[in-house]
């Protein structure tokens, strides 16, 4: 088996992918790359960035990949991406004003690292830390 060189990037799914946009930025400080509008309003594809890492999203709709996604809308979900952010209290206290669901409350970690865990408008949960795995 070949190591070849690569990165992660989430695709994540939303029911309101333009306004999930400008929450994501204004609460999390993401940075508009891409933004793709398709038919009605809908996002057919959108690259996120922060730092160094990006997400891309969409909006959810009938076609055969949206036929494999669901949103969470409020419940549980299956993964949760950890983003490493420097600042974490900063952070914190800038997603907490821009009225996010905390789902866990910023604490120290026994590993010697704080962090925190939100929820978006739709239900994907964030977590955000001060661990550097890099």
């Amino acid at each position: 088996m070949t190591n070849s060189k690569g990165n992660i990037i989430p695709l994540i799914f939303y029911k309101d992918a333009g306004a999930a946009i400008d929450w994501l930025c204004e609460a999390f400080g993401f940075e508009r790359r891409v933004v793709l509008p398709g038919e009605g309003g809908a996002i057919i594809h959108a690259q996120l960035t922060l730092g160094n890492g990006m997400i891309m999203l969409r909006s959810a709709g009938d076609d055969d990949v949206s036929g494999l996604m669901s949103t969470p809308s409020g419940g549980k979900v299956t993964q949760v991406p950890y983003i490493f952010v420097e600042d974490i209290d900063a952070h914190y206290r800038q997603v907490k004003a821009a009225g996010a669901d905390i789902a866990v409350e910023i604490a120290d970690q026994p590993h010697g690292h704080r962090l925190y865990f939100a929820r978006d408008p739709e239900g994907h949960i964030w977590n955000f830390g001060s661990y550097d795995p890099w």
